[in-house]
């Protein structure tokens, strides 16, 4: 396996860059730019010069950690020099120069680090939400997971139903009639299904996707009824191009915010009517129907009552003559003009938000690890068989889902996907 190098503390400049190696050629790699390395796990000032040359680098920290213990489970080597771009660049030429050393590919360290056991699939991908985070929940929830919180759930149910399994299999490998105590089937039964209520509690807290892709929340209603007025008062910038025009906005425009801690994406669409003025209208038209059809939160601005049950009625405009009065139905009154309302339409978005994102004390799952415990979950509805081994078979199937949770098995197909979405040096 090759070793491979780059900067981990970001972009330079920087006033420190830690340049870290990884592999069976790191301390080879690093003594060749600092001549003698220092004891394991203890910093020590080298004087770093380019193999070749001979030409001073820089003078910089080294820390040598040998393997299994370390981050990705190889020999790894870091580099503590000044963070000019010219000092980083000069120091990672010397390394490419060294025999078995290249630049590393995105989230290649981590990868190593879940090839060699010293972290989980899931561990991983708590990681790439972490790096990814620009809110306080996004944070919160990825670091419960990067930091082995859903691995060790997973862990518990495992070793549960291994325990069944075992409990099945003894007793039909010495039952002389090759039948299982009914006494005993019952009580694997119970315990079963107690693990398929934790895991069925799991699926009920939302997804967790949407911390991370935001809340959806579509601006709807036919033309001019103040849409796109209302996405720039809501965002507070000029985001969408406002006119007296009907039919200005021909297409979704897209706007992520973030508000008390919580990523929503706004989305202006085409005002809704039966006929379209043109063709590039009755796109625009269609694409807000797909909006709305995908969207969590719609906001409806018609003057008539929402064409669904789950939309906003939101009575924009307030601040126009004759549209004082708010019509029965109608969640709010609003103006983006004078700003009335804004606030409170704030507060209601943030409390219908409260439902569709995970809580603090939930084990907020990813798309793919709630496919996985549904999984689970249906081969758990088999423990009800009459037929010992077809339980027994239950059990395998419900275990072998919840490990591709942690990536135990089946998991190469997704890993180039995930890994892609990580910087050059985690």
């Amino acid at each position: 396996m090759s070793t491979i190098f780059a900067p981990s503390s970001g972009l330079p400049p920087a006033a420190i860059a830690v340049i870290r190696i990884s592999g069976p050629q790191a301390f080879a790699g690093a003594r060749a730019l600092a001549g003698s390395l220092p004891v394991p796990r203890e910093a020590r000032l080298r004087t770093l010069r380019d193999p070749a040359s001979g030409d001073h680098l820089d003078s910089a920290l080294v820390l040598v950690f040998p393997a299994p213990n370390t981050a990705t489970g190889e020999d790894l080597v870091e580099l503590h020099v000044h963070g000019g771009r010219a000092v980083v660049a000069a120091v990672e030429a010397a390394l490419a120069q060294q025999p078995g050393l290249r630049r590393a590919e995105p989230g290649e360290f981590t990868r190593r680090a879940l090839t060699n056991g010293r972290i989980d699939l899931a561990e991983a991908e708590g990681l790439g939400d972490l790096l990814s985070a620009e809110t306080e929940l996004q944070r919160r929830a990825a670091l419960a997971m990067a930091d082995g919180t859903l691995s060790r759930r997973i862990a518990q149910w495992r070793a549960a139903l291994l325990g069944l399994a075992a409990r099945l299999e003894a007793s039909l490998d010495f039952s002389d009639e090759a039948d299982v105590d009914p006494v005993l089937l019952d009580g694997i039964r119970s315990d079963a299904r107690t693990i398929a209520s934790a895991i069925e509690a799991a699926l009920a807290a939302p997804a967790v996707d949407r911390l991370r892709d935001g809340i959806r929340v579509v601006l709807a209603g036919p033309p001019n009824s103040g849409k796109s007025t209302l996405l720039n008062a809501l965002t507070r910038r000029e985001a969408a191009i406002v006119s007296p025009v009907a039919g200005t906005t021909r297409d979704r425009i897209e706007v992520p915010v973030s508000r008390a801690g919580i990523p929503f994406v706004l989305t202006d669409t085409a005002g809704l009517r039966d006929s379209a003025g043109d063709a590039i209208e009755a796109i625009g038209i269609d694409r807000a129907g797909q909006a709305i059809a995908g969207a969590d939160l719609v906001l409806w601005l018609g003057d008539e009552p929402p064409p669904e049950d789950r939309m906003l009625w939101i009575h924009a405009r307030a601040d126009i003559a004759g549209r004082d009065a708010v019509p029965e139905g109608a969640a709010l009154a609003v103006s983006a003009e004078t700003g009335a309302g804004i606030e409170q339409l704030w507060e209601l978005l943030l409390a219908k938000s409260s439902t569709l994102i995970p809580g603090a004390a939930d084990m907020a799952l990813n798309q793919r690890q709630r496919a996985h415990c549904r999984e689970a979950l249906e081969a758990l509805g088999d423990m009800d068989a009459t037929d010992e081994l077809v339980v027994a078979d239950a059990l395998r199937r419900a275990n072998i889902a919840l490990a591709r949770i942690t990536g135990d098995v089946g998991i190469e197909a997704m890993l180039d996907a995930l890994f892609s979405r990580f910087c050059i040096g985690k």
